[in-house]
């Protein structure tokens, strides 16, 4: 029979026998379904990771210079020696900025959750950060209304605030939050800018900021020690980025009188480490999360190669007259195989349809985000015809194996 006859056939047959073909098409479309969506999320995480997280996050060509990483991707880490890692003090941070490339920007960044109140509304958490005037060009946090403070205000550590969107609204909401107070752990501030809305990531708002120089008592109030938690530096370009952390570390580690050989007592922090750490919980995100299309598709497979076997069954005399007319194994072999792995492609065609809906319902419903990566549709269609041919060989394999003059005495 000539592949295109098979496919028809198939076809036909589903046409024809609607609810026996939507029970032998339903495990592979749930299967693929779910693949779809997996994959869609994983990758739309991936991208956004990639493309608005990081930058956001880091900022573009820095480093950051920290006690020990916020991202960690080696399991053999001795977090108790770690932990005996000598803080980073002001000092530090001066040492490194004399050694840094020309061109470079650096901001001492201190930052935690802490409550905040005004007269105008009830005490909220805000992230509350301790740093430089140089914080919000590396960030590029652009200033919509009042302006950033300056050098000057942080070298006599000046009391005011540079606030998020989202703490305008609710400590200010419908008035103009430029010159009034904040108080932040119940030490009084004067707002003198609001940034522009930052967005969210993965649901978490960006907006909740209240940035103080570091100068200012939030440094004390978030670092009672009067340790500092990081210093974010940027490059003048992406190529100086390795020659400043090459600096930094030969500087950090002659002040500190490290012998060569020794590891590091301290941490420089790229983008890089943090997209490494995220593509080790993406990998176990892709394993775990399409354990469950796996066993959907087995089951399609099982419930294919039933259905293909009553099949056989049923057209048993057809399989005689086609013998007896000339078919060989193999002619009967592929017609099996094919009737089968078409049942299986559009149940994977659903399927695929099915799971770009939910992969597009859960986008709008919750904060993961889902991008529909082509190579998916493309692998759960191939994946779709494999289940089908798996499904179909024992099948065919008995029909092939069929002796036509006991097939055509069948009734």
């Amino acid at each position: 029979m000539p592949f295109m006859e098979a496919v028809r056939l198939a076809l036909a047959t589903i046409r024809v026998q609607k609810l026996k073909s939507f029970f032998t098409l339903i495990g592979v479309t749930i299967g693929v379904m779910f693949l779809i969506a997996v994959v869609s999320i994983v990758e739309g995480m991936s991208r956004y990771v990639e493309n608005d997280f990081a930058g956001k996050l880091f900022g573009v060509n820095t480093f950051t210079l920290r006690r020990w990483n916020d991202f960690n991707t080696d399991d053999n880490l001795d977090w108790r020696e770690i932990q005996r890692r000598p803080r980073l003090f002001a000092y530090d941070a001066d040492l490194v900025r004399s050694v840094l490339p020309p061109g470079s920007s650096s901001a001492i960044t201190n930052e935690t959750f802490m409550n905040a109140n005004s007269p105008f509304a009830r005490p909220r958490q805000v992230q509350a950060v301790a740093t430089e005037a140089a914080y919000f060009t590396i960030k590029k946090f652009n200033v919509t209304l009042g302006r950033a403070f300056g050098p000057q205000e942080v070298n006599i550590g000046a009391r005011v605030l540079v606030i998020g969107v989202d703490v305008a609204e609710h400590f200010f909401k419908g008035l103009d939050p430029i010159g009034r107070e904040l108080r932040m752990n119940g030490v009084p501030y004067e707002v003198i800018g609001v940034i522009e809305k930052q967005g969210s990531v993965f649901g978490f708002s960006l907006d909740r900021l209240a940035i103080a120089p570091y100068t200012s008592p939030l440094h004390r109030a978030i670092r009672p020690r009067g340790d500092i938690e990081a210093m974010i530096v940027q490059a003048p370009t992406k190529d100086l980025v390795s020659d400043g952390m090459d600096a930094a570390r030969e500087a950090l580690r002659a002040s500190r009188k490290m012998p060569p050989g020794k590891a590091d007592n301290f941490a420089l922090e790229t983008q890089d480490e943090a997209m490494a750490f995220f593509d080790g919980i993406k990998s176990k995100m892709v394993i775990f999360g399409t354990a469950l299309p796996a066993i959907g598709l087995v089951v399609g497979a099982m419930v294919i190669m039933n259905i293909m076997l009553v099949a056989v069954a049923e057209r048993t005399r057809e399989i005689g007259v086609r013998k007896a007319l000339g078919a060989r194994r193999r002619d009967i072999m592929s017609q099996f195989l094919v009737e089968s792995a078409t049942l299986s492609v559009v149940g994977a065609a659903i399927g695929i349809g099915l799971g770009i809906g939910l992969a597009a319902t859960i986008a709008a419903l919750t904060p993961l985000p889902a991008a529909v990566a082509p190579w998916s549709i493309v692998a759960a269609l191939v994946v779709g015809a494999g289940v089908g041919i798996a499904a179909g060989i024992y099948p065919a394999s008995r029909a092939a194996r069929l002796d036509p003059i006991t097939a055509l005495r069948q009734e």
